[in-house]
């Protein structure tokens, strides 16, 4: 990294982030929509028969399951509570090999060592998640039961890509040649599989608690990986139109996936109506101008004052009516006035001209994760956005009595459309808001140390996007954030 980046990242430290001007919290009504069945069953319909450029599944799965075995290393010594309730039913988990954990052996260490398992350095997608009759399968395996159920292409192929760490390729190869040729013999699929990796450019550099870049035993700097933000480079690189976003950890038994297939599918749907709708306002405001200039070329002359003409008429206020009502019962967004018709018009195109989200979110039930918020831009526009607490000034009452008052939170289960009305792919990377990263406290070696991170991939990453976000049943969510996860309904069989 180059001194001048590095420079300016040592003073995004010292700076910080500003605050999000938060409007209020998400809810059903305002924010959050919440489908009947009738509703459910256009969605799943609509997506059986729209076009679509491709399908993929994109599974974010970096770095190693260390914070999944936090209290079980912290008790790999002298026994906690979390290891007495690990060892009490070891033979519940899929892990479980009664060469490895001897009766009256240290099951922490049996199962996070290497003269165990070695599951304290192996990454989440590769360890044994789920007990069969006939087989064991890993994160990584479910997600390639559950993608051929809803995300399969027309020629019977199904996408993933799986963002790893350069060092677990040999694990997650491993893991998937062990259930590929199975699997698509068992369900008559495809699979095509990619493993990219965080791009290395994106690291950004660590300092001290004075704000200076953090030096190393060998004196040279110190660059950490940039948080799930920087997967947004992965995300651009993908040529399928139709994208699903979900975590390597959530994940059920199979007899509970038609579930999650649905509201999948559903989410699909929506987002590709969403979309729709979009491209048929685009088509009509490009018409107004067509219709008004056969050489719509900027330098004719006369061309400002005939455009102004032409969106003036009463046939086009119609329409520019309709979109901003939709945009503000539909997606919370808000515009300021503009000076003219023109103006208008072009305001308009620009918001609806940009990637298409349909974000899951679910009733706020205690568990861990960010939630949705309308908030107000620096241009005085308001969108839908996943904030995470850090986000969130808790000294400012609104700021914090919107957070008393959200009744959802972020489950990471997201369905994209990355074309635009034109069928070109949009450059992602244009829709960041780079004043939307987090500085976080971490430690390296012992010694105290603040990380910057990027714009999360689903947070500030997709700041401009066009956003809707749809209630989905809480069984959908099943995410294994510590090892004991593992022990509830969702992820066992029996």
């Amino acid at each position: 990294m180059d001194n001048k980046k590095i420079e300016a990242q040592v003073e995004r430290f010292r700076k910080g982030f500003p605050w999000l001007d938060i409007v209020a919290a998400a809810t059903p009504g305002r924010g959050i929509e919440v489908l009947g069945e009738k509703e459910q069953r256009d969605a799943v319909d609509y997506l059986s028969t729209a076009e679509v450029k491709g399908k993929c599944k994109f599974v974010p799965a970096s770095g190693a399951a260390s914070r999944m075995f936090k209290d079980i290393f912290a008790g790999i010594d002298e026994p906690n509570d979390a290891v007495r309730k690990l060892s009490d039913n070891i033979r519940r988990f899929a892990f479980y090999d009664p060469e490895v954990f001897v009766e009256g052996g240290n099951v922490a260490k049996e199962l996070l060592t290497k003269e165990g398992l070695d599951y304290g350095s192996k990454p989440k997608g590769v360890l044994k998640f789920h007990r069969y009759p006939s087989e064991l399968r890993t994160a990584l395996a479910e997600h390639l039961v559950e993608g051929q159920a809803y995300m399969r292409n027309a020629d019977g192929t199904v996408n993933l890509v799986v963002t790893i760490s350069p060092e677990h390729l040999p694990l997650f190869e491993s893991a998937l040649a062990e259930v590929k040729d199975e699997y698509e013999k068992r369900y008559g699929v495809r699979y095509n599989i990619s493993f990219v990796y965080q791009d290395k450019e994106t690291d950004t550099v660590a300092v001290d608690n004075d704000n200076r870049p953090f030096l190393k035993e060998d004196g040279t700097v110190l660059f950490r990986p940039a948080g799930h933000g920087a997967l947004i480079y992965n995300l651009n690189a993908v040529d399928d139109e139709l994208v699903s976003i979900k975590n390597i950890d959530n994940v059920c038994v199979e007899k509970m996936q038609p579930l999650t297939a649905h509201w999948k599918k559903v989410l699909m749907g929506r987002a590709l109506q969403l979309r729709d709708r979009i491209f048929g306002y685009i088509y009509a405001l490009d018409q107004i101008e067509a219709c008004q200039l056969h050489n719509p070329d900027p330098h004719i002359p006369g061309y400002n004052a005939i455009l102004e003409d032409a969106f003036a008429t009463d046939e086009a206020q119609e329409l520019c009516n309709e979109i901003e009502e939709f945009l503000r019962s539909e997606l919370c967004v808000e515009i300021p006035l503009a000076k003219g018709c023109r103006e208008r018009a072009e305001a308009l195109r620009a918001k609806l001209n940009r990637p298409v989200r349909v974000c899951g979110m679910v009733r706020n039930l205690g568990e861990p994760g960010g939630g949705p918020y309308i908030i107000r831009a620096a241009d005085g526009s308001t969108s839908l956005q996943i904030l995470e607490g850090a986000q969130i000034n808790r000294e400012d009452s609104i700021a914090s009595g919107a957070m008393a008052g959200a009744t959802h939170f972020n489950p990471v289960d997201l369905v994209c459309c990355l074309r635009d009305s034109e069928g070109k792919k949009f450059n992602l990377l244009d829709f960041v808001d780079e004043e939307t990263g987090f500085i976080s406290s971490k430690s390296y070696q012992g010694r105290e140390l603040k990380a910057l991170e990027l714009p999360g991939l689903w947070n500030g990453s997709m700041s401009d996007w066009n956003t809707l976000f749809v209630e989905v049943p809480v069984e959908t969510f099943n995410p294994v954030k510590v090892v004991l996860d593992l022990l509830r309904p969702a992820h066992q069989e029996a």
